[in-house]
């Protein structure tokens, strides 16, 4: 890295110093828990966490009016959450999809297709920087945002000003202006009455929304640590190919590159750190990290990151995520209380301090009991409900919360300092170009970040 690269990132902390209820589970449904050994402790509910609204998550949505739904961002993710919300509700109407590329809307329109039965029209088609516009103003009451996570931001405000639901996937930021525009979003939609779903899929699967019942009810004391994790190989990549500008390939190669993904601590790890705030329900402080990249064939990204984050009342949570092949994987979270801890490392359990299992999710007998297990599915499953019983849900700030925090934790690891949560808030970062085309990029702007200094 360029002394220039460092200067910048110390200027950046500079800066950013003076800048200074129950789950809906069907009719004669039980709850799937068993316990076994240990004696309980006296249980408490933690009441900060009694505020958290719990989902609905039946087999199926409600039925009602038919939903119209356009699609932004026709990649393999993009077109497998339109189907996941084809069978999560009846009454689902494809209408319209936009992506920068071609050939993602062509592939993308013949899935649907094959495993749906429906055709997208023609001239509902859109390709462009602009597509996410044509989408929105296709006649859609609904809008799913499954682009790189730098455009999300933008796109979402598009789509609430127009007055409509929204879909977007985690993250819902790479960057801290990102995230101040979807927290400044978040409300606008909540004085609308839209709903907003967001695709981070735990808090909408069964085994984990029973999980924070039990610790918001107190099973475990207060919150005092945890640790989560997503080790595991690395991602794919994309060579760049013959008469692919700068932008072109950055963008087919999206998960490599910071401005766009956010560095893999915040477009994957994102899930976990989420958990974590979550099922805790405080705020971070600091984060101190580290981070390296060792085998990465594209981008300017790390391979691995390693944070502690320090919450509001003196808890620490160690974050960890590495992207190489050839390691121990390891996607998991521990939550820590002073009576007992939880875990989903083995299925969603709790353990009393003594090792104890007192409470496990009964996943066999979740099968039995619903005919839809999937929290891809289920997402949705709230989301339609929302919308159709007019009850709004909106988990747009919950997830700009934890995208900021991993942005926090990657900004504290490329430049080796501590950074606090109101340093973050205040840099106003903003990645994203003010006006993309499928043109050249400066890709000296591009390099690795290397934290400190070298050695005098």
């Amino acid at each position: 890295m360029s002394r220039k690269n460092t200067l910048n990132r110390r200027q950046f902390l500079t800066s950013a110093a003076v800048a200074g209820a129950a789950v809906t589970m069907g009719a004669g449904s039980t709850l799937l828990t068993s316990c076994s050994g240990g004696k309980a402790a006296k249980k408490q509910a933690i009441k900060r966490l009694k505020k958290w609204r719990i989902p609905t998550l039946t087999d199926m949505a409600i039925d009602g009016k038919a939903v119209k739904v356009g699609l932004v961002g026709c990649g393999g993710q993009g077109t497998g959450d339109i189907i996941s919300l084809t069978q999560a509700a009846n009454g689902i109407e494809i209408v319209a999809l936009g992506d920068v590329f071609k050939d993602r809307v062509d592939g993308s329109r013949e899935r649907i297709k094959k495993e749906t039965g429906q055709e997208i029209a023609a001239d509902k088609c859109f390709v462009g920087f602009d597509a996410y516009q044509k989408v929105i103003d296709s006649g859609v009451d609904l809008v799913l945002l499954v682009t790189p996570p730098i455009f999300r931001p933008l796109h979402f405000e598009t789509a609430v000003k127009a007055g409509k639901h929204v879909f977007m996937e985690k993250p819902v930021s790479a960057d801290v202006a990102g995230s101040l525009k979807i927290l400044a979003t978040a409300k606008m939609a909540e004085s609308q009455g839209l709903s907003i779903v967001t695709g981070t899929q735990r808090r909408h699967q069964r085994s984990y929304v029973e999980a924070f019942k039990q610790i918001a009810d107190g099973a475990i004391g207060e919150i005092v640590g945890g640790e989560v994790y997503w080790n595991q190989s690395m991602l794919w990549y994309r060579n760049r190919e013959a008469g692919w500008s700068d932008m072109e390939w950055m963008i087919r190669d999206w998960v490599n590159w910071t401005w766009l993904s956010g560095d893999h601590i915040v477009e994957q790890h994102v899930h976990n750190i989420d958990v974590f705030n979550w099922f805790a329900g405080l705020n971070p402080v600091s984060a101190t990290g580290f981070g390296a990249r060792q085998r990465r064939l594209t981008g300017d990204q790390y391979d691995m990151f390693s944070v502690d984050f320090v919450y509001e009342n003196g808890i620490h949570m160690h974050s960890m995520c590495r992207q190489i092949d050839g390691c121990t994987d390891n996607v998991s979270e521990v939550v820590q209380g002073i009576h007992g801890s939880w875990t989903s490392v083995g299925g969603s359990q709790i353990k009393d301090l003594a090792g104890n299992v007192i409470w496990k999710w009964d996943y066999d007998q979740e099968k039995q009991n619903f005919k839809q297990t999937n929290p891809y599915v289920l997402q949705f499953v709230d989301l339609i409900t929302a919308i159709r019983s007019n009850k709004p849900v909106n988990e747009a700030a919950d997830t700009a919360n934890s995208s900021l925090i991993a942005v926090m934790g990657r900004e504290s690891a490329y430049t080796g300092q501590t950074v606090s949560w109101e340093q973050i808030k205040g840099t106003n970062m903003n990645m994203l170009p003010e006006n993309p085309v499928l043109g050249p990029m400066d890709m000296s702007k591009y390099i690795v970040p290397i934290p400190g200094k070298e050695k005098e």
